[in-house]
């Protein structure tokens, strides 16, 4: 359920990296680190993401005024070492990056401090404070190595490292953040419709205490309501319930979103996504395919209901077999059809596995037409199976050639 984890056999093959984040004097006022940001405080912000990023060590410096606020609004997070008082000595020349804890840490510049990271690094540093460091240095002296004036090189990064210094700087935050929720593979009517709304519940979400998995049943609930009005013929009921489903669509972006906002990713998480949206999918096939079946009076309508809802069950299957249930390494559960993406067929599947189909659905539902989309489906979603098998064929043979 997140699109910007850092792979585990990438992390592998840099250096460990250090994080030195400075939460001195810097627990009062506009700016306080505990000011929450779409639901986290800022200073956890920053460390989960750095932690989330490849950050095999932690260090927070604090002073004993602020050493219990900040111990707090770290509390639970591992890996995280406080400093109350700054050791004079060297370091080991570990590749270190230094932030004020007043800057918002996000994966998007985080991440490739990380990849890039080496021990034989000069010193270099962004004018938001951010100083990476490969050579042995005195954990005091970091600070000082900030700034265009001091570091013999300028830290490139993308997008600038934002310093919250006061309330209008918290919204700007909030905008950047939600921004890097957006994913690279949304549909076309995703990209310009269901997302921005999505989003816009997930910045009310987020300062609740619901949970990513509890919005993914929440959105589970509201298609599977919908399904039953595709019984009717009647426009204005297939209406309501193509409705119903287009709302299960962009809460189901929801639950994602809210778990890499809040570094809530899960497995678990990722698995009752998916199937959740499949349950939906196969609900609605067969309320059409019975719904069909009651305005003919015949019994064959339910042919193309159980075609489609069955062809459905069979590719999330394989999909979850194939590709889901094998993947153990950091990064999304699920974001192909394909254990290789990049081969034209996968790339196909995947764009036709998109949910735009959901517009068509509701275009057809206001003039009582439903069924002929279960009509279409009837035959695409067997075709989809069949295609699935032959594209996990294709890579297989081209593995077993390599």
């Amino acid at each position: 359920m997140t699109d910007h984890a850092v792979e585990e056999t990438e992390l592998h093959q840099v250096a460990a990296a250090r994080l030195v984040v400075d939460a001195r004097k810097a627990v009062t006022g506009a700016a306080d680190i505990g000011r929450a940001v779409l639901g986290l405080p800022l200073l956890r912000r920053t460390v989960l993401a750095a932690s989330r990023s490849g950050f095999t060590e932690i260090i927070a410096l604090i002073d004993r005024e602020g050493a219990e606020r900040v111990r707090a609004l770290l509390q639970g997070v591992p890996s995280v070492t406080f400093y109350e008082m700054l050791p004079h000595g060297g370091m080991d020349s570990k590749p270190t990056v230094y932030v004020p804890a007043r800057i918002l840490g996000e994966r998007e510049w985080f991440e490739p401090l990380v990849r890039h990271a080496t021990a034989d690094h000069a010193c270099s540093s962004d004018p938001s404070g951010v100083v990476l460091c490969g050579r042995a240095v005195a954990l005091d002296r970091l600070p000082e190595c900030g700034g265009a004036d001091r570091a013999p090189q300028a830290l490139a990064l993308s997008p600038p490292p934002l310093v919250i210094a006061a309330d209008a700087d918290v919204k700007i935050a909030e905008k950047r953040l939600l921004r890097a929720l957006r994913k690279d593979t949304d549909g076309f009517m995703a990209r310009l419709a269901e997302r921005p709304i999505s989003l816009a519940i997930t910045r009310h979400l987020a300062a609740t205490a619901l949970s990513p998995n509890w919005m993914t049943i929440v959105s589970v609930l509201v298609g599977l309501v919908g399904a039953p009005f595709f019984l009717s013929a009647e426009p204005l009921w297939q209406t309501v319930g193509a409705l119903l489903f287009l709302a299960h669509s962009i809460l189901d972006g929801c639950d994602g979103e809210l778990a890499r906002l809040k570094f809530q990713e899960s497995r678990w998480g990722g698995i009752l996504d998916f199937w959740g949206d499949n349950v939906v999918h196969v609900a609605v096939f067969a309320c059409l395919g019975v719904g069909w079946s009651l305005a003919e009076g015949a019994m064959w309508p339910l042919l193309p209901g159980a075609a489609a809802a069955g062809a459905t069950l069979a590719s999330a299957g394989f999909i979850y077999f194939y590709v889901m249930r094998r993947k153990s390494e950091a990064g999304p559960l699920y974001t192909s059809v394909s254990r290789e993406p990049a081969r034209p067929l996968s790339r196909l599947l995947d764009s036709l596995s998109r949910r735009d189909f959901i517009y068509l659905v509701l275009l057809l539902s206001v003039f009582g037409k439903a069924t002929w989309f279960l009509a279409a489906s009837a035959v695409g979603t067997p075709i989809f199976f069949i295609l699935l098998i032959v594209a996990a064929a294709r890579a297989r043979s081209g593995t077993a050639r390599a």
